[in-house]
């Protein structure tokens, strides 16, 4: 007999301690899968109480708030008759567990707590969490608002438990697990489980979600279900989680959500056939493995419930293709939906970013617009809360009748802070152009007046008057007015956010935008406290290399010709005065490229290199480029730039996380910022330096 079943997955826009928001959005989650006749709903990683509670997670307030909002969901009415897996924090004899709570009509099935736990790059799960051992179960004293329930429930089992319903067997399985060598999905399909659940709280980062699929891909390979759900948005934090729901069935995705939406709730459902799966799993060597006795010692908790359906229409979900973005719609689309849920949430009136010209602040304003466009795209769909964001942003304008660059002008205010002698016209002009393409409110302003009085005071001050390096000033003098120049940019910025809604008719302030990338962190090559120095930066953690491929794409699917212009520019700070044979150059001032920041970038956080590691391995890859002593000023450089500068990561703008080598020192990045000269290292790859040129000299000779 055709054992037919209909299973729902979500990704849910979960926000930090907003307990009435995000159990709201897990009901609406429930009553949509309901509606398409599902029997089970899988709901994202600690869901209830939302994933990004840092240091909350040490207040027992939490724990007590996440079993309020599960007393108040499995007793509704229209929550019944469906199995609920919900995420939440549990405390079991003195010790917290990141755990998974199982429901049916107002019981608690059981809670399963998460066996491995992420505690590496963004994650410090063991900070506040207890792994569960594998194999254990004990009894759960459930807490009083509980037991006061009308079923008058006083404990479960809590541990590592599958459920064997009337017709059909399911189990849970946490994020990190999915990713672990010796995942638990191993054994729980040689023990014959039919459905496995992964609830996760998985953040974007570029070219990740293949990793992704392909780990679920491979867990169903034998045969079984998978299912995975997701968070979905910016949980108060530098991540964007991307949701990305899965059902998958023996190796083929039946379903798949999207990865960058404004929807608070997205449900996936599958109808899937649970007999078919023991056609996958009839392989002679598999049935000997099932038969070990670690496998079969899984408890399994019974379920007095059907999960198929006796006369159930829907036909068997076919398999589709997975849907891939390119890493350049990733970068539009990503940090765009990130800056929504921000904007939205804080309640301020905008966005300000400095607009220099450059290809930073043009990634970040073009990054604004595709917010704008991602908005009113929702707004024509229907999305209702959207359309009340939106509304509130409008200032009274009813935003279904504006366009994405309308829309652009009410929330959105750029600033060129130029210079007359410092300031080419070629910049000034990117910016108005770029800022009339998009929309956005653009002022075109000068600083010399702010410059020249900081200039007064402190050649006063001090009796010296100083210089440009142009001018015959030294490199001490020359830097010092450079910060002049940068460090009014940011108060200027900060001054106008505050007044500029004002000064429109408007309320409230705007968010200043960062626009400082992962390769100018590395090197240092900015100024702390500058216009670099905002409330949030979306580009804060995509390299140079990569905002170039993204500003290629949006000139096209943007339609902004104007992007061109930033493409074909050198890149420069403009700090200095610009004469007829010196115009400040970034890479010639850094003593690298940004591709060579980038490739230096990743040797060291994401192939965690030393010093010595990183030259051993780029003598390899640059062999071509440059010779074994090039490589190691390359090398000796950047450690050098990068110690001397790590102090400014302590204090940088929080940066949305998109590459695996960001320099984040407030989370992702924990390493000092006060370092020695490296004189062991140097004396080290200078030994292996001269070996090789005197074997070199040797050959040579011969």
């Amino acid at each position: 007999m055709t054992r037919k079943c209909v299973l729902a997955t979500s990704q849910l826009n979960q926000w930090s301690l907003d307990y009435d928001g995000n159990r709201d959005r897990i009901i609406e989650a429930i009553t949509t899968a309901k509606a398409a006749q599902a029997t089970l709903i899988l709901t994202p990683e600690l869901c209830i109480p939302g994933y990004g509670l840092l240091d909350h997670w040490l207040e027992n307030d939490v724990y007590a708030n996440s079993w309020d909002i599960v007393a108040e969901i499995i007793t509704r009415d229209d929550c019944q008759d469906i199995i609920i897996d919900l995420g939440l924090p549990v405390q079991h004899r003195s010790c917290s567990y990141n755990a998974r709570v199982i429901a049916l009509n107002g019981e608690i099935l059981a809670v399963r707590p998460k066996l491995d736990l992420a505690n590496d790059g963004n994650f410090r799960e063991m900070r506040y969490f207890t792994p569960w051992p594998r194999g254990r179960v004990d009894d759960y004293l459930l807490p009083p608002v509980i037991q006061q329930l009308p079923r008058k429930q006083e404990q479960c089992r809590i541990g590592e438990v599958a459920f064997q319903a009337k017709d059909g067997s399911f189990v849970s399985e946490t994020c990190e697990e999915l990713w672990t060598p010796n995942s638990p999905h191993i054994q729980y399909t040689l023990a014959g489980i039919e459905i496995v659940l992964n609830s996760s709280g998985s953040h974007h980062e570029l070219r990740k979600l293949d990793t992704r699929i392909n780990l679920i891909l491979e867990a169903t390979s034998n045969g079984g279900v998978y299912m995975y759900s997701n968070q979905r948005g910016c949980d108060g934090d530098r991540l964007y989680y991307d949701g990305c729901a899965l059902i998958m069935n023996s190796g083929n995705i039946l379903a798949q959500g999207s990865q960058f939406s404004l929807r608070d709730v997205e449900v996936q459902t599958a109808v899937v056939d649970l007999d078919e799966i023991w056609a996958q799993r009839r392989s002679p060597s598999r049935g000997m493995q099932a038969n070990e006795p670690w496998v079969q010692k899984l408890e399994r908790i019974k379920v007095d419930f059907n999960l198929c359906g006796k006369n159930l229409a829907p036909d068997l979900t076919q398999a589709i293709k997975p849907r891939y973005h390119l890493p350049e719609e990733e970068i539009a689309l990503g940090p765009a939906c990130w800056m929504w849920d921000y904007l939205r949430r804080s309640k301020a009136a905008g966005f300000l970013v400095p607009l220099s010209g450059g290809i930073d602040s043009c990634a970040t304003a073009t990054i604004v617009y595709s917010m704008c466009r991602l908005v009113i795209a929702a707004i024509k769909a229907g999305n209702e809360v959207v359309i009340a964001d939106a509304q509130r942003l409008a200032s009274g304008q009813d935003p279904r009748s504006l366009t994405a660059e309308q829309f652009c002008n009410k929330i959105f205010s750029t600033v060129f802070m130029g210079m007359k002698q410092q300031s080419s016209k070629e910049t000034r002009g990117r910016a108005i152009d770029l800022a009339a393409a998009i929309g956005a409110n653009h002022i075109d302003t000068n600083i010399d007046e702010m410059v020249q009085s900081l200039h007064s005071v402190v050649s006063k001050t001090l009796n010296i008057e100083p210089k440009f390096k142009v001018h015959g000033g030294t490199q001490t003098e020359n830097l010092a007015l450079q910060n002049f120049q940068s460090r009014s940019r940011m108060v200027l910025a900060y001054a106008l956010g505050q007044l500029l809604p004002f000064s429109r008719g408007g309320n409230g302030g705007l968010l200043v935008l960062g626009s400082a990338n992962v390769d100018e962190c590395l090197r240092g090559y900015l100024t702390k406290y500058d216009a670099s120095s905002a409330d949030i930066n979306p580009i804060g953690g995509i390299s140079k290399t990569d905002l170039k491929r993204f500003i290629k794409w949006a000139e096209t699917n943007f339609d902004l010709p104007v992007l061109q212009q930033f493409l074909d520019a050198v890149p420069t700070a403009e700090l200095e005065p610009i004469t007829d044979t010196y115009v400040q150059s970034d890479e010639a001032d850094m003593g690298f490229t940004y591709d060579e920041l980038s490739t230096l970038g990743r040797r060291r956080k994401a192939d965690k290199l030393g010093m010595v590691g990183m030259y051993e391995r780029l003598v390899e890859e640059w062999k071509d480029r440059m010779t074994p002593r090039e490589v190691y000023k390359k090398v000796r450089d950047f450690m050098y730039y990068y110690a001397i500068n790590r102090h400014k990561m302590t204090t940088m703008t929080p940066g949305l996380y998109l590459e695996s080598y960001t320099p984040d020192d407030n989370r992702y990045d924990l390493r000092p910022f006060l370092y020695p000269k490296f004189t062991f290292e140097h004396r080290k790859i200078e030994n292996m330096l001269k070996k090789m040129e005197e074997g070199q000299a040797g050959v040579n000779g011969a």
